[in-house]
């Protein structure tokens, strides 16, 4: 007698009718392997594991916000031969979240850098971290309204408890108050409590132009940031070149060449 559809109801009910999707197969392992029945209940358990750390993940990424599933699989390193490939895979592993340290990517436009903070961020989720990917001018933007409706405390206490929180291009536009004073504080809260990591097209020593309303809280948040901070530095071409037409051009005749006139 089938025993699975009387289990069905009862797996369900104990939240694990996951185990249904590999049932059948495990079954069948069990006997061709002639599998003890402990060995094959921790088969089992372990697939259902799996799938409850899938979904976790799944759930993390889709909290992440990520603009689109960046890895350091798909990194292209060749392009950048003088970025130090060493402090990249070191920071993949997530020890500067366990030390709560920020990390700061700069470099000119198109050379990575968000792909690489995104990449990083995908690892730390991976590994069982709450991660937030925003911009300066979204992160500015949220606080600003939370503080327009009243949540502005509760906001701040939110983005502070983030375990990795990624703010994208820093400096693309001044901070004026009191968005200048936001990120003061956010950062404040952060400091030494989680992980930040920061990209910007500036170099550091430039980052107090951010703050033209107010240098005070400029250099205070600066020196919050770069404190224990490991840095990256993207130093090569934009990807993002334009298309060249004459070799457009020539691609397309190689591949389609015109028939000779008979």
């Amino acid at each position: 007698m089938n025993p699975i559809p009387a289990l069905s109801p009862q797996l369900k009910q104990l939240r694990l009718s996951g185990i249904l999707d590999s049932l059948d197969a495990r079954n069948r392992q069990a006997i061709d392997s002639h599998l003890a029945y402990t060995e094959f209940l921790a088969l089992l358990i372990q697939d259902e594991v799996a799938r409850r750390e899938q979904r976790k993940l799944a759930t993390r990424l889709r909290r992440a916000a990520f603009r689109a599933e960046k890895t350091l699989e798909g990194f292209d390193f060749d392009r950048l031969p003088k970025l130090n490939r060493a402090l990249v895979h070191d920071l993949a592993t997530g020890r500067y979240l366990h030390e709560k340290a920020p990390v700061l990517i700069v470099g000119p436009c198109g050379t990575g850098k968000s792909h690489l903070a995104q990449a990083l961020g995908h690892a730390a989720a991976r590994q069982g971290f709450d991660v937030l990917f925003t911009t300066q001018a979204q992160l500015t933007g949220t606080m600003h309204a939370a503080r327009a409706v009243g949540t502005y405390e509760r906001k701040l206490q939110q983005l502070a408890r983030v375990d990795l929180l990624i703010i994208d291009d820093l400096g693309l536009k001044p901070l004026r108050a009191p968005h200048d004073e936001d990120l003061h504080e956010l950062i404040g809260e952060r400091y030494e409590r989680a992980s930040t990591i920061i990209t910007s097209n500036l170099d550091i020593d430039e980052w107090p132009d951010i703050f033209p309303a107010n240098r005070v809280i400029g250099l205070a948040t600066i020196d919050r940031l770069r404190h224990g901070a490991y840095r990256i530095v993207l130093d090569g071409d934009s990807y993002r070149t334009p298309r060249d037409p004459e070799k457009s051009v020539k691609s397309a005749v190689a591949k389609h060449p015109k028939n000779p006139a008979s």
